[in-house]
C-alpha cells in the first residue's frame, strides 16, 4: 500500500512537473511537444541513479523525528500532496510539488504526534532551499541571458537555429537534475515507511525504491499536462530560442547545486523565475509581471494548504485501516 501510494504521488509529480521542463523548448519551437516530453521522461528516469541521496536524507531524517513517521502519517502525507497536485493541475496553476510533499508530511506528523516531532533546523534547511532557489534561478538566468546576448552580439540570424539545437542538451540536463531531486523526496519518505514497518533497521534507500520512484516520475512526465505547458510557455512573454536556452541552463545549474547540498528544490519555482529573469535581461517591460503575482499566491498557499489537507487525511487513513495509534 505504501509503495502504491508513493508511485501514484510520483506519477502526479511527473505529470505536474513535466511542463516545467519542456515549456520553454516547446514555446520557442525548438522541439515538438511529444518529442520534448519523451526526452524529458528518458532523462528523468536516469537522473535519480546519477546523484547521491542527500535530498532523501533531508526529507527522511532531517525534517521530522523518524519515530513519528508511522504508516498512517506516510500515507496521509503522500495522499494530501497528490490531491493538491491534481487540483492545481486541473486549474492550470504551476505550484510546487516539493512544497506540497513537505506540507503534507508536516501536517500529518503534527496530527499524529504534535509539534514537538518537527525538527526546527530541518524545516529551516528545507525552507531555505525552497525559497532561495527561485531567486537563484532568476539571478542565474539573468546572468546567462546577458552573457549569451554579449557573445552573440554580432551573430547572424542563424544563431537562432544553433540555440534551438542547443536546447536539446539543456532540456535534457534540466530533466536529469529535476528527476534526481524529485525522486529523492519521495524515496526519503518511502525509506522512513520501510523503517517504521520493520523492513529495515536503519534509514536506508534500496535501489528498487529509486527505480520505482524514477519510473513513476518518468511515466508522469511523458504524459505531462498541456495546461501547465501553456501557462509557463506563454503567460509571461513570447519565448524565443535564446530565452529557452538561458532558462534551461540556469535552472539545471541551480537545481544541481542545491540538490548536491541536500536541499529539496521546486522546479516549478526555479523555472518560472528563470523565465522571468531571461525576459527581464532583455527588457523588463516585456515581462507580464502580473502573471507572476498570480502564481506567487499559489506558491505561498501550497505548504499550509497541503498541511491542513493532510491532517484530516491522517485521521481518515488511521480509521479506515484500523491502525489505532499507528
Amino acid at each position: 500500500m505504501l509503495l502504491a501510494v508513493a508511485a501514484v504521488h510520483d506519477f502526479f509529480n511527473g505529470f505536474h512537473d513535466g511542463a516545467n521542463i519542456v515549456s520553454t523548448v516547446i514555446a520557442s519551437r525548438a522541439m515538438s511537444a511529444r518529442g520534448s516530453l519523451a526526452l524529458a521522461a528518458a532523462a528523468t528516469l536516469v537522473g535519480p541513479f546519477l546523484m547521491g541521496m542527500a535530498v532523501a536524507e533531508t526529507m527522511g531524517e532531517g525534517l521530522v523525528a523518524p519515530h513519528a513517521v508511522t504508516l498512517a502519517v506516510t500515507l496521509a502525507a503522500l495522499l494530501a500532496a497528490s490531491a493538491w497536485d491534481l487540483a492545481t493541475w486541473y486549474f492550470g496553476i504551476p505550484v510546487s510539488t516539493s512544497h506540497a510533499l513537505v506540507g503534507g508530511l508536516l501536517g500529518a506528523v503534527i496530527a499524529g504526534g504534535g509539534y514537538s516531532e518537527i525538527h526546527g533546523s530541518g524545516v529551516l534547511k528545507v525552507a531555505a532551499a525552497l525559497f532561495v532557489s527561485p531567486l537563484l534561478g532568476f539571478t542565474a538566468a539573468l546572468a546567462v541571458m546577458h552573457a549569451t546576448r554579449w557573445i552573440l552580439r554580432e551573430a547572424t540570424p542563424r544563431a537562432g537555429l544553433v540555440l534551438s539545437r542547443a536546447q536539446l542538451v539543456t532540456a535534457g540536463a534540466l530533466a536529469l537534475t529535476n528527476g534526481a531531486n524529485d525522486a529523492q523526496k519521495t524515496v526519503g519518505v518511502i525509506a522512513l515507511g520501510l523503517l517504521t514497518l520493520g523492513y529495515t533497521h536503519t534509514f536506508t534507500v534500496p535501489w528498487w525504491a529509486i527505480a520505482l520512484s524514477a519510473g513513476s516520475l518518468a511515466l508522469g512526465t511523458l504524459l505531462g499536462g498541456e495546461r501547465l505547458i501553456r501557462t509557463l510557455g506563454s503567460r509571461f512573454y513570447p519565448i524565443r530560442p535564446i530565452h529557452g536556452f538561458a532558462t534551461q541552463l540556469a535552472s539545471a545549474g541551480v537545481i544541481l547545486g542545491v540538490s548536491l547540498a541536500g536541499g529539496p528544490v521546486s522546479s516549478t519555482q526555479v523555472v518560472s523565475m528563470a523565465i522571468v529573469g531571461a525576459g527581464a535581461a532583455e527588457r523588463a517591460s516585456k515581462v507580464r509581471w502580473a502573471a507572476l503575482g498570480d502564481i506567487a499566491i499559489a506558491w505561498v498557499l501550497t505548504v499550509p494548504a497541503s498541511a491542513l489537507l493532510a491532517m484530516p487525511t491522517y485521521f481518515a487513513v488511521r480509521t479506515l485501516l484500523g491502525l489505532g495509534g499507528a
